[in-house]
């Protein structure tokens, strides 16, 4: 088939998957029939004699993933459509180095061996912060993390590089980098199409066409992909299902091929989420201590949510399950998600002979917008919350690379990065937030606090965030001798970033009293301040690596990585004269430097890889939330910096053929990370005080990080006569315990867990698919993340785990 195939068939794929995605949506992608293995997760292709090969870009360049001197995990198109991993917080179960931890799509993050935003609950919604992970999709660089919480849409491959990941990718990060390539235009038709069905109503269409279109100079390839599913938490009050799945993505691109030595590809991309999104359930009550350091007054019973004078009681209110896998809610206020982000881009390669140019162009845009209910209850303290937003990013890359593998090779170039969010922070307070927030007296000396003071008592108002971003950067291989090769790379970053943060306060109770004024003011306070950052890095990486053996390959690295300041977008804590403290607007860069040590070896022609490594990294100037022990203080915590974080560990995987039908994949990851010093953190909620106060969380474990996790998996195929081959699929992880909040409260531990998931089907020589999968087959119950309720009266929320999945796989492939 050429030109006009590829029309007629690209008419049919969006005929068969339009009317799906109008009904809500999310998705991954589709080519389980790929040539070669994909990854340190890897499996065998469809030949079974294939030897495990992995080829990727973490160096700009195409290389063996075994060739180069550093750690990371490869995660190809092949095992996420069998595994079923349709977005990052399903990649974390088959990558144990890498977390997700997301409360709704805004408020994503990731950590890599520990580190990143989630780390210390930086909130992922402070827009003039940047993610400790970089996020990328065909080598551009997603600024704001909430875009990674989209589905998978026609992935070729995924890459998780560790560590600071500074010297060749756009953006300085510096707990390391997701890279995500999609799959690109063919010069042969190619078409597949997929529709599954499962429990909760889940229904997934996805699809994909490529194709020439002009002869052998131009192709392209177009792909969508839609899903929904209802709810998996149950709200009494209203009777709706809540966390419905509501997805949809849609891809074009172009490939311009003139001649063997120059391309283009152009690709526009547009995802859309809506639904009933994102709640969470009672999880745990923090109760009062009965002793506490000495001298300390620790939060009166009254004031506390749990006991017979709490507020619980005080309103008589009782939660509709003290069991979080009850899975059940009674929240009263809005709630929904509404965002959408997409763009545009253009990669040009021209072969120069010795060495290849790139440029790749992007601009990309995100909008957000979403409903809360910030108390979790039914209590109708806060009765709106939410920030609609909208983001828009420039970024251009010129990049020289030699080509060929010679005793000297190069990466070099210039890159360009401009974003500015413009947001607007709503948040309106009900007419039980006055006794629930302050109680029925306040002030010195006394004064009753009336039930409606802070009844429709709100802030509004607009903030303006802009960012440029400007680096060279370059890295050189030297072969002095055979065998050893020294890389030696360095990047310069200047960046200029201002913020503009202008808020009002405006409704509840009017009043002249000083008293109430002030109290008022302790729930929200109008702000208005700019601020503006200017910075240049110098960062780089150096390491030396010897092939003992053709299979063996050693090496040491030392890489400085930066993330770089920001400006608080969040609003400020005040200074002595109630004014916000401008001094605190601007956080200070926060500087990585790692040391690795590794092996690489493949065995037994190339059917075994094991690698293992050992690392320690240093974090000096962590962002981080600290508290404002001054009093009038409206904000208890505020981002600033804190000395020393550091993680140390080692990871371990391997991938195995193990005969020509049955392939075995195993990978561990150990790390100890804590912070080294903390003295002016947020206090544990079981030791907050009626008044501001901090704690002294020097020695603690980080959050977001189990000591232990780890993943096995295996693939089998038995080719039945002349008509095909029956698979099964099965793949676990395991994590231990971790703490869920930074401050380390004993009340947000959560317990490690194991997931299995699994399919079996068969699969036609004649290119369709049947198969039965499922997802957390075991339908084991656990915590994704953990949530302190605003105001510190002790109630804990959580996202429980979603409950097992069973469901139905058809696909089809020309």
């Amino acid at each position: 088939m050429r030109g006009h195939d590829f029309a007629r068939l690209t008419a049919v794929l969006l005929a068969t998957t339009c009317l799906p995605m109008m009904a809500d949506a999310q998705t991954s992608a589709a080519n389980p029939e790929q040539t070669r293995t994909e990854g340190t997760t890897a499996q065998p292709s469809d030949d079974p004699d294939t030897s495990i090969e992995v080829i990727v870009t973490a160096r700009r360049r195409a290389e063996d993933a075994q060739k180069i001197p550093g750690s990371l995990s490869v995660v190809g198109g092949a095992l996420l459509d069998r595994s079923y991993t349709v977005n990052t917080q399903q990649l974390a179960q088959l990558v144990p180095a890498l977390n997700y931890s997301s409360a709704n799509p805004r408020n994503t993050a990731f950590t890599i061996r520990g580190l990143g935003s989630s780390v210390v609950a930086v909130s992922q919604a402070n827009d003039g912060l940047e993610p400790g992970v970089g996020y990328y999709v065909d080598q551009v660089y997603h600024a704001r993390p909430a875009t990674a919480a989209f589905d998978f849409s026609d992935i070729e491959q995924v890459e998780v590089l560790r560590g600071p990941q500074g010297t060749l990718f756009g953006k300085n990060s510096t707990a390391g980098a997701i890279n995500i390539t999609t799959r690109a235009p063919t010069f042969t038709t190619q078409g597949e199409a997929e529709i599954s069905y499962a429990s909760y109503n889940f229904l997934q269409v996805k699809g994909a066409v490529s194709g020439p279109i002009i002869g052998d100079t131009l192709a392209g390839r177009v792909s969508v992909v839609s899903t929904r599913r209802d709810g998996v938490i149950d709200n009494v009050v209203t009777g709706r299902d809540q966390n419905t799945i509501g997805n949809q993505a849609i891809r074009g691109q172009l490939l311009f091929r003139p001649s063997e030595v120059f391309q283009v590809k152009a690709s526009a991309d547009f995802t859309n989420f809506q639904s009933n999104c994102c709640t969470q359930v009672y999880y745990n009550v923090a109760t009062r201590p009965t002793s506490g350091a000495s001298g300390a007054v620790f939060r009166t019973a009254t004031r506390q949510f749990g006991g017979p004078t709490g507020l619980a009681a005080q309103f008589n209110y009782a939660p509709p399950s003290t069991n979080p896998y009850d899975r059940k809610t009674d929240i009263d206020a809005a709630l929904g998600v509404d965002t959408n982000e997409g763009g545009v881009g253009v990669i040009a390669d021209w072969n120069l002979g010795g060495a290849t140019l790139t440029s790749v162009s992007a601009w990309r845009f995100w909008n957000w917008d979403a409903a809360n209910d910030r108390d979790y209850t039914s209590i109708p303290i806060q009765i709106e919350q939410h920030i609609p937003s909208r983001q828009d990013q420039y970024s251009q890359e010129l990049r020289l690379a030699s080509n060929g593998d010679h005793k000297l090779s190069y990466v070099g170039g210039l890159y360009f990065f401009r974003q500015r969010v413009i947001g607007r922070p709503i948040s309106i307070y009900g007419p039980a937030a006055a006794r629930y927030l302050i109680g029925t007296t306040t002030g010195t000396p006394a004064v009753a606090v009336p039930s409606n003071l802070l009844d429709g008592y709100g802030t509004d108002g607009r903030t303006d965030f802009r960012s440029d971003s400007y680096a060279a950067f370059g890295e050189v291989n030297w072969k002095p001798v055979d065998r050893l090769t020294l890389t030696g790379g360095l990047r310069y970053t200047y960046e200029e970033k201002e913020g503009t943060y202008d808020t009002f306060t405006f409704g509840g109770l009017q009043t002249t009293n000083a008293a109430l004024n002030a109290a008022k003011l302790s729930i929200l306070r109008g702000q208005n301040y700019a601020a503006s950052d200017k910075d240049g890095a110098l960062t780089g990486r150096a390491n030396i690596a010897y092939q003992a053996t053709d299979n063996v390959l050693a090496y040491a690295s030392y890489a400085r990585g930066e993330k770089s300041g920001g400006i608080n977008m969040s609003g400020l804590p005040l200074n002595d004269q109630n004014q916000p403290a401008i001094g605190t607007a601007v956080v200070r860069p926060e500087k990585n430097t790692a040391y690795e040590i590794g092996l690489k070896t493949q065995l037994f022609d190339n059917r075994l890889i094991f690698n293992v490594d050992g690392y320690y990294t240093r974090v000096t100037d962590f962002q981080a939330n600290v508290t404002d022990t001054r009093a009038a203080a409206a904000l208890r915590t505020y981002l600033a910096n804190i000395p020393k974080v550091t993680v140390r560990g080692f990871e371990a995987d391997a991938t195995a053929l193990v005969t020509r039908n049955l392939s075995l994949r195993g990978s561990v990851a150990y790390a100890d990370g804590k912070f080294n010093s903390y003295p002016a953190a947020p206090c544990p909620i079981e030791r907050i005080f009626n008044t501001a106060a901090f704690c002294d969380l020097s020695g603690q474990r980080l959050s977001s990080l189990p000591r232990w996790s780890y993943t096995l998996g295996a693939d089998y195929n038995q080719p039945i006569a002349d008509i095909g081959s029956g698979f099964v699929h099965v793949d676990s992880n395991t994590r231990t315990r971790q703490f869920g909040d930074p401050s380390g409260s004993a009340f947000t531990v959560i317990e490690g867990y194991t997931i299995v998931n699994g399919s079996i089907g068969f699969r036609s020589k004649d290119g369709w698919e049947l198969a039965v999968f499922s997802r957390n087959l075991l339908n084991k119950d656990y915590i994704q993340n953990v949530t302190i309720q605003a105001g510190n009266s002790g109630l804990i929320l959580a996202t429980p785990s979603d409950p097992r999945t069973i469901g139905l796989t058809f696909r089809i492939r020309q």
